[in-house]
């Protein structure tokens, strides 16, 4: 796989990176922590050849680490259900029988977690992996509603993956039509003032929930200027988007559109006229507009700019984003390459400017030092500790971006522990080869591996402390349970 790897980058001109005085491990260590979970050793050597604007075209072209997809489908075999046939193979408990029968459509979201803590760690495809985490939050559902569980690992694999290097409206259209997002914000039961559907088996009318976070959060921004008539029209213009229906096996199939179930009257959103009615002229037009509205461009750069240069990215940087957003007709690719190539990525100030969630302060972890062979219980319930439960962020704004959502007393503590545990060898299904830890005099080993980990000298304070172990185990879990590494 990585010859063929190399084979598609050799026809990609490398990405033009602005001259910042830094030198190549610092350009290493800044991109490998944006553009990727943290770096380990595979990636550093893999930027050395390729340089960091190889490196990043690489990434960004089209690609599969199929030696590791090959494993995923092995080992969780949940993952190539269709929705019918995980509400099937994975029935819900019958009633009186839910402590015996809760754990088999568990296995879904356990197994969905397990491969993205795997893909994380190992996958040479590492900013497509950090690029479907950032677009799966931004559309988020929760696996913790209805039937959401059995919904999630498709959702994810059909509606969020195959568009995170595509053009928005796709991917908005995806998710739009997915059961998992009929379902989270109730559209699937949405009709027209009115009327009565038996077949759907529940108590109808207009729901203007997923109406809502289409405007609020996945297209124009809760300061657009939208109104709650804008939201209401918007409901309308969806009524109808349902799922089919399997009586017999009390399950669902995909995405069906019940025409009998939709508003035709005129509607007004934000300044789109609809009049004709129908999926095609109603939704699927509104969110055409939607996905090129120039508030939209600027919400959705302003997010990108804030996950990957700094909790406030300059606005001159948001502005040439989204101009470029709309020059390109929405194409997410275009706009991560100006990003990536942007003096504001690169510049001094955005370096270890990012507070690492729970996911990227474990995998950055495991990657910096270790080698993940078997995703065991423990590193899972790890990030739950940390206040980050994968795939059960249950509000529609899903887990934040910022620092503050992550800098506690209490979290510091689950993260230092957290780093003594991988430091001693104690965290299962990771292995961390004592013969990668430096030796010699403390202050050398501390300075070598504060390097390796940060990829800048530790402030005074913390090497202080660090300097009082002189086990280098312990060396390694104080290193990863500092402020600095908690940086990205």
């Amino acid at each position: 796989m990585l010859a063929a790897v190399i084979t598609v980058c050799a026809a990609v001109a490398p990405l033009e990176i602005p001259a910042n005085g830094w030198d190549r491990a610092k350009q290493a260590q800044h991109l490998l922590s944006r553009a990727a979970f943290g770096p380990s050793a595979a990636d550093r050597a893999r930027v050395e050849e390729l340089s960091v604007g190889g490196w990043l075209a690489e990434q960004l072209e089209p690609g599969r680490d199929d030696a590791l997809e090959e494993r995923i489908a092995a080992d969780f075999p949940t993952l190539k259900l269709s929705v019918t046939e995980a509400l099937v193979q994975f029935p819900k408990p019958v009633k009186g029988e839910e402590m015996r029968n809760e754990e088999r459509p568990r296995q879904l979201v356990v197994e969905l977690t397990q491969a993205k803590l795997l893909r994380a760690v190992k996958s040479r495809r590492q900013l497509e992996e950090v690029l479907v985490d950032f677009w799966f939050n931004h559309f988020n559902v929760s696996a913790e509603k209805n039937k959401v569980r059995w919904l999630v690992s498709p959702y994810e694999r059909d509606a969020i993956r195959p568009f995170v290097l595509g053009r928005f409206r796709d991917l908005l259209g995806a998710t739009a039509r997915h059961p998992a997002m009929l379902v989270y914000l109730d559209n699937w039961m949405s009709v027209r003032d009115g009327l009565e559907v038996k077949a759907l088996r529940r108590a109808m009318g207009l729901n203007e929930n997923y109406a809502r976070e289409l405007l609020e959060l996945h297209t124009l921004g809760v300061d657009a200027g939208y109104t709650q008539a804008d939201v209401r029209a918007a409901a309308r213009a969806l009524t109808g988007w349902s799922l089919e229906l399997k009586k017999r096996d009390d399950a669902w199939g995909g995405f069906l559109y019940r025409p009998r179930a939709h508003d035709t009257a005129e509607k007004n959103v934000f300044g789109l006229e609809l009049a004709a009615g129908g999926q095609q002229d109603d939704g699927e037009r509104l969110l055409d507009y939607l996905a090129l509205h120039p508030k939209t461009a600027r919400h959705l750069c302003f997010k990108l700019a804030q996950k990957f240069v700094s909790d406030a990215p300059p606005a001159e940087l948001v502005d040439a984003l989204a101009a470029e957003y709309l020059r390109t007709g929405g194409d997410l690719r275009a706009v991560y390459v100006l990003l990536f190539g942007s003096r504001a990525f690169w510049a001094d100030e955005a370096f270890a400017a990012k507070t690492k969630t729970p996911l990227e302060l474990v995998v950055s972890s495991v990657r910096a030092v270790g080698d993940l062979t078997t995703v065991q219980p423990q590193l899972v319930k790890a990030i739950d500790a940390m206040g980050q439960p994968l795939y059960r962020a249950s509000p529609p704004t899903g887990f934040s971006e910022l620092a503050p959502a992550w800098v506690s007393a209490g979290a510091l503590v689950s993260r230092i522990n957290f780093g003594l545990k991988l430091g001693k060898n104690e965290v299962p299904g990771v292995q961390v080869p004592l013969a990668s830890l430096p030796e010699g005099e403390p202050e050398l080993v501390v300075d070598a591996l504060a390097l390796r980990l940060l990829g800048a000298p530790l402030t005074e304070a913390s090497r202080q402390t660090v300097l009082s172990q002189r086990d280098p185990r312990v060396i390694v879990g104080l290193l990863m349970g500092s402020p600095e590494f908690q940086k990205q």
